[in-house]
């Protein structure tokens, strides 16, 4: 299986984005896979086109988009994408839609459409905090869930926590979550550990 892993560019004020990090450790082989990598841009206008980009060039078999969110401690499987785009803080073009629709002719949400539990369950098989999650937010990780779950890739959006270097804490991530930032147990060693147990389930 050709699996195609998505993460972002920082954004805000921040000049790590954890999802980044983690892309960079992937191996380009995995449990009999072979995993390629893009990095989106945290724009409203861009990152759908340059999420259908990276489809059309690597025409993977299965997707994973990677997201960071500053208020949460576990790795968060997305089940669910919201048609709207409400953004509490300008994207890196300076875009702040407030309550857009990402779709006109969308439905109001759209489910992930790869099973999230085996994921979790080999998440907790190794001690890694993990819980399914049913809000992503309206923001950038939304934007992306929402166009991959409709695309014709099957495909899961997963918040990791927005973990920085040792001593550092986020800088954003109150567009997710309100109670950001938050500190968590968790450092880019064992996020890129828990995504690779999750492209190993797939």
């Amino acid at each position: 299986m050709h699996i195609l892993v998505t993460g972002f560019e920082p954004f805000g004020q921040d000049s790590i984005n954890a999802s980044a990090q983690v892309l960079e450790r992937l191996p380009s082989r995995l449990a009999g896979h072979r995993i390629s990598t893009a990095i989106l841009p945290v724009s409203f206008s861009r990152t759908g086109p340059a999420l259908e980009a990276a489809l059309v060039q690597h025409r993977p078999d299965a997707l994973i988009c990677l997201g960071e969110a500053g208020g949460r401690t576990r790795i968060t499987p997305e089940l669910w994408a919201y048609n709207l785009d409400k953004a509490r803080i300008a994207d890196n073009d300076g875009q702040r839609p407030d309550s857009t629709p990402i779709a006109t002719d969308g439905p109001e949400r759209v489910r992930a459409t790869l099973d999230p539990e085996p994921m979790l369950q080999a998440l907790h098989e190794i001690g890694l905090p993990a819980a399914l999650s049913r809000d992503p937010g309206r923001f950038l990780c939304n934007h992306t869930a929402y166009r991959a779950y409709r695309s014709a890739v099957p495909a899961l959006f997963i918040h990791l926590p927005a973990v920085r270097d040792a001593g550092q804490m986020a800088l954003v991530g109150a567009e997710t979550d309100q109670a950001a930032p938050v500190a968590t147990s968790l450092d880019f060693t064992r996020l890129s550990q828990g995504i690779e147990v999750c492209l190993g389930t797939l």
